[in-house]
């Protein structure tokens, strides 16, 4: 058996035997039997403790003439991702020989890709790729999602995708929290955290999908972070824009991905028809999720002209982003 092959099959050994009947799904790596929904956050109880993420978070040195936001249209998810990527700096910018790489992506919910409420598998699985390309010793992919966290990696196609491209996935287990300390949160000073996959870590790069929001409106990079709080992070619903500011302050990346490949444009963030999604045939690459954020409700969601949700204001208040993505230096590429 190859290595691949080996490596693939053990990842997926969590997702074997999957069980609806009894309102659970088998067993997770440490044995820990998680429920098709965990909205109190029981499974992140956090052990040990408190940490902090390093002071300026995981970004590179910021440039004064690089454009900051790369925007990629076409068909070919794998060129677009790099046309993205270089109009930013290129990845040898991001990810240097023997960086340590953590990808999140959005696996919310156990659903198809198809249907827009998650990340693209194809876009996680090039941005593996183009990372080990640049060197990286290791690239892991994790995420806290909402219902079960097999279920969702397995039926979103993320977790195969990201194995068969090389990098290990992370599902969340009890003992895989820690309290994070986050000084000037305002919900989240001191909260459990999906803290064993980030043990080691030097890069971080966040890749979420453009979706709908029936709660803050719109769901993309910014929101993504949310995956990895543990504890009743569902509390957090009556601040939701409080709570997105926060994780603004909570993790700054080396840079994020918007995909746009396809747009959940209503009945987020869940979805669950085909009827709620279009395509959108874009990538951005960006060092500001703000900005990102804003080129996605304009141009994705197609919603120029409407006020922005609440927390591109708070997050730029405390200097987190720019949410005026024109008076950004943008690149924009047409991929054949």
């Amino acid at each position: 058996m190859n290595e691949d092959r080996r490596r693939l099959l053990k990842q997926l050994g969590a997702v074997a035997g999957l069980s609806l009947g009894a309102g659970y799904v088998s067993l997770a790596p440490s044995g820990w039997p998680l429920s098709l929904k965990d909205p109190d956050g029981e499974r992140g109880k956090p052990r040990g403790t408190s940490l902090r993420l390093p002071e300026k978070g995981f970004a590179v040195d910021p440039s004064g003439v690089l454009p900051h936001l790369g925007v990629a249209r076409g068909a070919n998810v794998d060129a677009m991702l790099k046309a993205a990527v270089d109009a930013i700096g290129g990845i040898h910018r991001f990810v240097k020989t023997g960086d340590v790489v953590l990808v999140k992506p959005n696996v919310a919910f156990e659903r198809s890709a198809p249907l827009g409420a998650t990340s693209n598998p194809e876009v996680v699985a090039a941005l593996v790729r183009l990372c080990r390309e640049a060197g990286a010793a290791e690239v892991r992919v994790a995420d806290n999602p909402i219902e079960s966290p097999a279920a969702c990696f397995a039926r979103s196609g993320v977790q195969r995708a990201a194995v068969d491209a090389g990098s290990e996935v992370y599902l969340p287990t009890a003992s895989d929290f820690r309290m994070l300390e986050t000084p000037g949160a305002t919900h989240i000073a001191r909260w459990p955290f999906f803290w064993r996959p980030f043990q080691g870590v030097t890069k971080v790069i966040g890749v979420a999908p453009v979706k709908d929001h029936n709660l803050c409106r719109a769901s993309m990079t910014t929101k993504n972070w949310y995956g990895l709080l543990g504890g009743r992070r569902n509390q957090f619903h009556q601040d939701i824009h409080g709570i997105i500011a926060d994780l603004a302050l909570m993790l700054r990346p080396t840079f994020v991905v918007l995909d746009g490949t396809r747009v959940l444009w209503r009945s987020g963030p869940t979805g669950g028809s085909l009827s709620d999604v279009k395509e959108g045939r874009t990538l951005i690459a960006s060092t500001d999720s703000l900005a990102a954020d804003a080129f996605g409700w304009d141009e994705l969601l197609e919603r120029k002209g409407e006020l922005l949700p609440a927390y591109f204001e708070k997050a730029a208040a405390r200097g987190l982003g720019t949410p005026d993505w024109r008076s950004t230096n943008v690149r924009e590429i047409q991929v054949g």
